[in-house]
């Protein structure tokens, strides 16, 4: 219970840094470290929420890439528009632009992922 609450919490900060970046950033920041940060929360909101830890180490994080590049290959396809979403927050979660950049971004992202639960599950050997 403790390190969920500890995920929990670095998911809230994550997800204001994001909100920050998203109102006030520009640059590579907005474009580069938001992805990079945005796999990292999904990483913290899912260990958050599920107790359960997959039999391999590197399930969780490999899931959350493929979504992420599921994701963004919805943006290449044009998903918003083609499903007629105009609201503009959904717009920016959703994203609409493509972007190889992206995908090297949540790669970077997912790093840190895969060093938390390879460090943890050895730990609890």
């Amino acid at each position: 219970m403790k390190k969920r609450i500890c995920y929990g919490i670095l998911t809230v900060m994550l997800l204001g840094i994001e909100i920050l970046i998203g109102m006030f950033a520009h640059g590579w920041i907005r474009n580069y470290f938001g992805d990079v940060l945005v796999v990292i929360l999904l990483y913290t909101l899912a260990r958050t929420i599920s107790p359960e830890k997959p039999k391999t180490w590197f399930v969780l994080p490999a899931l959350i890439l493929a979504f992420s590049f599921v994701v963004e290959f919805l943006q290449l396809w044009g998903f918003c528009d083609r499903f007629g979403i105009t609201n503009k927050l959904l717009r920016i979660i959703i994203g609409t632009g493509f972007s190889t950049m992206d995908l090297i971004s949540y790669a970077i992202g997912i790093l840190p992922c895969l060093i938390a639960e390879y460090v943890i599950r050895g730990k609890q050997k």
